[in-house]
């Protein structure tokens, strides 16, 4: 699918070890593509980027609030236990997810143009991938979680207007109606495809 190649194109941007005091969400969002492009530069194996990618991910996105997303509301009949199991299943599945198909892209260019304050937790920061031989220019909106000025994550990417964490819980939630609800078959499918 190729809306989900270029939301693995865009991970590839997301870095930032240094502490970001209270920036802005389109600030956050240009740097850190920034120093992502930079990183793409270096001369690193395949394993060496997936490695530098799933850092980057863990530093930049909120994997356990996009978790909780996708899963839906059958995550409010599930025990601690259950919801503890299902975040380091999820956390799994998102590192490798992106991190695999991320390391064979160099450089895609990004440019943040604008951004729209929504509340005090959440702007919506808007930019565009520069279009290239291979591929049409593309819209892309970060959804930034602020409710912690000092430390911005990604919630969200909404790339030509498809939200990518929609349609992850799209996915899930076919997993759970074809199984009854049943937690336990999305567990299975999660630690299936992390094991592969």
């Amino acid at each position: 699918m190729k809306i989900k190649k270029v939301f693995f194109i865009i991970f590839l941007y997301l870095s930032s070890s240094i502490n970001l005091y209270s920036i802005e969400p389109d600030i956050f969002v240009q740097s850190t593509v920034n120093r992502a492009s930079k990183t793409l530069s270096e001369n690193l194996t395949r394993e060496e980027k997936i490695d530098q990618l799933k850092k980057i991910a863990l530093e930049t996105v909120d994997i356990k609030g996009i978790g909780f997303y996708t899963l839906g509301p059958i995550r409010k009949t599930l025990t601690e236990d259950q919801k503890n199991k299902y975040s380091g299943l999820f956390k799994e599945y998102f590192l490798k997810t992106f991190s695999s198909r991320l390391a064979e892209y160099t450089n895609p260019e990004i440019d943040v143009y604008a951004k729209d304050v929504l509340n005090e937790n959440y702007t919506i920061v808007n930019s565009t991938l520069k279009g290239t031989k291979e591929r049409p220019e593309i819209k892309i909106d970060w959804r930034i979680y602020t409710k912690n000025k000092d430390d911005p994550l990604i919630r969200d990417l909404i790339i030509e207007g498809l939200s990518l964490a929609r349609t992850q819980k799209e996915e899930f939630s076919s997993v759970l109606n074809s199984n009854d609800g049943d937690i336990n078959a999305l567990f299975t499918t999660l630690k299936k495809f992390s094991n592969d």
